[in-house]
């Protein structure tokens, strides 16, 4: 059975930093990209950065510079550390990875940037 479990998230003000954790299990963790992903109030869900299984990386424009993604295959963790972190940065961030052709899930982390 494939989980992944976020943890990490909280109130940070504008400027600080966050780094969150997505343990996976039920994979051959070293075999899968991952990615994470993030849900602010009222609009869709969407792509914040993904590791390949080798270790490639992407992130959308708004993250870029800010946002790192990372990989502990001896852990089953990938991180997304967050920097320079901004109020529109405020969501519920999730990480997925595509296992035999389905998508799972975790259940989310809260992230909240304010002062």
């Amino acid at each position: 059975q494939v989980q992944l479990v976020e943890s990490g998230g909280g109130l940070v003000q504008p400027g600080g930093s966050l780094r969150l954790s997505c343990l996976a299990s039920g994979i051959i963790f070293r075999l899968y990209g991952m990615g994470w992903y993030r849900q602010a109030p009222g609009k869709q869900r969407e792509l914040v950065a993904a590791i390949t299984s080798g270790g490639s990386t992407t992130a959308a424009d708004s993250v870029k510079g800010r946002f790192t993604i990372s990989r502990d295959n001896a852990k089953n963790t990938v991180y997304l550390q967050m920097n320079s972190l901004k109020p529109e940065d405020t969501a519920v961030y999730y990480c997925k990875v595509r296992y035999i052709g389905n998508d799972y899930w975790g259940e989310g982390t809260l992230v909240t940037v304010s002062s």
